[in-house]
């Protein structure tokens, strides 16, 4: 596929340019295609397929925050992980990710579900799948986003210093192969879901996420969404 024809970041499609010159990434875009000629309805919007990759730089990186894939109820995916517009319901999982926060920073609580904010900051909201058809969770693992968002990962850790990865979930926690931990913090712990019970509770990640960034000379996230 041509790289000027991808609607992303010139920074991201500069670091990127080989991947969309690939096979796998044409067979994504004609996947998507045939999916919408079958009158499928994919999650997140064209627009924002890309969305984490537009608000945040490669070089303004400063926490990778990964999920699975998109949301694939109407109203909810914007392509950044667990993150959902301010006029939709706040998911179970970013309920539990707030509840940590507010336990371990004393973090007031949103009304809403809009992580932008973060994003603005450095926090790299990357879903490893990016797409997914409506009320089909996972019908987009198999189409080569994965192929993709891996090598995000990988210019991430080649070519950035001093990220927090963190690595909810035994799905997330199986990518840190790809990460340089001499280079990076590497977080893991259990996912947000209440399927995993109280797990993730407790885990200390925004606390230490913000020491490791002071630690190396970047300034500290400031997770309070107001």
């Amino acid at each position: 596929m041509d790289p000027e024809k991808v609607k992303i970041s010139e920074a991201w499609k500069k670091a990127l340019y080989a991947e969309f010159q690939a096979e796998y990434f044409d067979n994504i875009a004609s996947q998507l295609r045939k999916a919408k000629s079958e009158g499928k309805i994919i999650f997140p919007p064209g627009h924002l397929i890309f969305n984490a990759y537009n608000i945040t730089r490669p070089e303004d990186v400063k926490v990778v925050i990964l999920g699975q894939d998109p949301y694939h109820n109407p109203g909810e995916a914007m392509g950044l992980s667990f993150s959902v517009p301010k006029t939709t319901k706040i998911p179970p999982s970013l309920k539990n990710i707030y509840k940590e926060l507010h336990n371990s920073l004393d973090f007031a609580i949103p009304g809403h579900g809009d992580l932008t904010a973060w994003a603005d900051q450095g926090v790299f909201l990357l879903n490893a799948i990016l797409t997914v058809e409506k009320n089909n969770a996972g019908s987009h693992k198999n189409i080569g986003w994965q192929h993709f968002t891996d090598q995000t990962i990988k210019y991430l850790s080649d070519y950035c210093q001093h990220i927090v990865f963190m690595l909810w979930g035994n799905f997330a926690r199986n990518k840190k192969t790809l990460i340089d931990n001499t280079r990076h913090l590497i977080l893991e712990s259990a996912h947000p879901s209440p399927l995993a019970g109280n797990a993730f509770q407790g885990n200390g990640h925004f606390c230490k996420a913000n020491e490791y960034l002071i630690t190396h000379g970047k300034k500290p996230v400031n997770w309070q969404i107001t």
